[in-house]
């Protein structure tokens, strides 16, 4: 087993010394913020992008890599104990010789299946089984609260069944090189798993076509973003009669989900796309379908030379990943991905101290008191509609740190020399845990991301954000800052996910969590006029040459930078009024200027090319350098902060929403 390194990863807080002065903040501010950063910070070997959220991840990793090594160590935990599990996880992960030993032994057993197949209805009731082991072919089926009654958890399928990142990949002349790679990447991949070479290139050729008629089918990544367009809730006996062409009271039975009273659609022309599919492709050409996608589900798992064919595709070829990460932070992804909480209760244990609760909700409380008060005093929305935004924020609820009770993996079955297993067992208990809990009441107790999570979220549905204490750490919260800078980094992150509530898609959503109108035409048609206004302003920039940045798809995530920033700024100037004696100049830099430059500081990265084209492609978040520098120099305080050196140049239009 490898050994943890000796040396604590050092903090990624802010620090002047990442500014490059000699730039003019108002001709390029990102330069400005982050500049010498930028250039001692080159994309290591083994990531596609680097950053201030990756360095921080980096260090997280570090921190869990110690839990994980001390765990794998321990043999006299209880095996059903979250050390136990957690520690048999990662050195099975390590353990290449077993890996290597026992091949495509852990996916024999599905291949056999596929291989027996005789008809459609036995495909579909094979598709029913990969579907609850977590092998997604076909569509994708999850359980979530019903978005239109969200007390209640509801069973959805949505488009799916496809291995590219997104349906572009497939019908996009920019994407034909990808596309080309990736037929040789199946087919290289079934040529390890022993198909002869005509017949693997024969296959991988089946591959691209049914997938790419699946794309042909599938929404764009803008269009998903509409939760009302996507929601389309058929009972059972008229799903069955809507697409005959899917045997689903036979697939619902497979899933022992017979008695749920109805299926929520998210695409209904795909499923009839489906159906053709399914009617017109030979039954050998499904199965060798099927047989991809198992494989490619579990490859992360499977011996060393799968792994590596699928890091030289997904990894090296579309992202620009020169090299692998080690194998115990893939661990750790693992772990983390499928014992999560497990793994969460022993890091907060060792690395979530009380005070960063207690002053993440002080924090909280001022950016809830400045947007409470922006409803209460926005000149372009009607006293009724504004009465309902009010209700729904009062109601609105927020989630520090880590769940109350952690999640119980007692029942899987965690084996030191099993990893592809683990993963199997660990996938199918989640997947399990869903299907029982379909039509039963939402647990609102429940987080949607583990406490080690470098990231935060607003939930629609359960109308609360929520904030893991992975992301409470330098560079969002730190304890040995200014207010400035906290207000600039973890204020704006709050100010954001509150935002989200009110943004294109979170607005929607009524003070129950349910999908309903409960805007004035006159104030829907306000906000949707604002809202183009920071369409036209993102979708004008470029974030690679001739690859302007997709104002639609981004829109949502935009609209919660603009408020996260508008009312973090706000949050900090009542905080300095409040106590005075809190407003220092540190470094030569004002309050107003240090907290655009830690909001700058946060989304200082460097991309590879490949990398920041496929997130242009399928991210709703617009890239790091505009995000940094939008929000902030079109606020109507960054002249102040930052006076322009010569002529005011040309004001763009301001952006005003929240």
């Amino acid at each position: 087993m490898e050994q943890a390194a000796s040396s604590q990863p050092s903090v990624p807080r802010f620090s002047v010394d990442y500014m490059d002065r000699s730039v003019d903040p108002t001709v390029d501010f990102y330069g400005y913020a982050t500049g010498t950063w930028r250039r001692n910070n080159p994309v290591p070997a083994d990531k596609a992008i680097w950053g201030g959220f990756t360095e921080l991840i980096e260090r997280n990793f570090m921190l869990l890599r110690a839990l994980l090594e001390s765990a794998g160590a321990d043999r006299s935990a209880a095996p059903d104990s979250p050390r136990r599990q957690v520690g048999d996880f990662y050195a099975s992960a390590l353990d290449q010789v077993r890996r290597e030993s026992v091949g495509f032994a852990p996916i024999r057993a599905q291949l056999d299946a596929i291989e027996r197949i005789g008809s459609v209805p036995e495909l579909v009731h094979t598709v029913a089984a990969l579907h609850d082991s977590g092998v997604a072919p076909f569509f994708q089926p999850f359980v979530h609260p019903d978005r239109r009654h969200s007390s209640v958890y509801a069973f959805y399928v949505y488009q799916g069944g496809i291995g590219l990142p997104d349906r572009e990949y497939y019908l996009a002349p920019e994407f034909d090189t990808q596309r080309v790679g990736y037929q040789a990447h199946v087919a290289r991949m079934f040529r390890l798993l022993g198909d002869p070479e005509s017949t693997a290139d024969s296959e991988a050729a089946t591959i691209v076509s049914i997938e790419t008629e699946l794309a042909r089918a599938s929404r764009s990544a803008t269009d998903l973003r509409d939760d009302v367009k996507n929601h389309h809730p058929f009972p059972v006996a008229e799903l069955a009669t809507r697409f005959p062409g899917f045997p689903w009271t036979a697939y619902l039975a497979d899933r022992h989900a017979e008695s749920i009273g109805y299926v929520v659609v998210g695409q209904p022309e795909f499923f009839t796309s489906l159906e053709a599919v399914l009617a017109q492709r030979n039954l050998a050409d499904l199965k060798v379908y099927l047989r991809w996608h198992v494989l490619h589900a579990i490859a992360p798992y499977l011996q060393p030379a799968v792994e590596r064919e699928d890091f030289e595709f997904f990894h090296r070829v579309l992202q620009g990943q020169p090299e692998p990460e080690p194998d115990w932070k893939l661990a750790a992804r693992a772990i983390d991905d499928n014992l999560g909480e497990a793994l969460g209760a022993l890091y907060v244990e060792r690395h979530f101290p009380p005070d960063a609760r207690a002053r993440m909700v002080e924090l909280v409380s001022d950016l809830r008191a400045v947007f409470r008060d922006r409803l209460k005093g926005l000149d372009w929305m009607t006293e009724p509609t504004r009465q309902k935004a009010l209700t729904k924020f009062d109601r609105f609820t927020t989630k520090i740190g880590h769940p109350e009770r952690f999640r119980d993996y007692s029942s899987v079955v965690v084996r030191r020399d099993d990893y592809a297993g683990n993963w199997q067992r660990a996938v199918a208990f989640e997947v399990h845990r869903q299907m029982a809990r379909i039509g039963g009441t939402v647990d609102r107790s429940e987080w949607g991301m583990t406490p080690q999570t470098v990231n935060a979220y607003f939930s629609p549905t359960q109308n609360e954000i929520v904030f893991p204490a992975g992301i409470l750490q330098p560079p969002f919260f730190d304890a040995t800052m200014d207010d400035a800078v906290n207000y600039g980094a973890i204020g704006a992150v709050i100010g954001h996910e509150i935002t989200h509530g009110y943004d294109d898609q979170g607005r929607r959503f009524d003070a129950d969590g349910n999908l309903g109108d409960w805007w004035s035409e006159a104030d829907a048609r306000e906000f949707e006029a604002r809202a183009k206004v920071v369409v036209a302003e993102y979708s004008r920039q470029e974030g690679l040459p001739g690859v302007f940045v997709n104002g639609e798809l981004t829109l949502g995530e935009n609209i919660a930078d603009f408020g996260g920033v508008s009312l973090a700024y706000e949050a900090l100037e009542r905080r300095l009024a409040a106590d005075p004696s809190r407003r220092t100049t540190v470094d030569g830099l004002t309050p107003e200027q240090r907290f655009f430059l830690s909001w700058a500081q946060v989304w200082r990265q460097n991309c590879r090319e490949p990398e920041r084209r496929r997130r242009l492609t399928v991210d709703p978040h617009s890239p790091g350098d505009i995000r940094a520098v939008t929000p902030a120099i079109l606020h109507p305080q960054f002249a102040a902060a930052f006076p322009p050196k010569g002529p005011t140049p040309t004001a763009a239009p301001r952006v005003r929403i929240w």
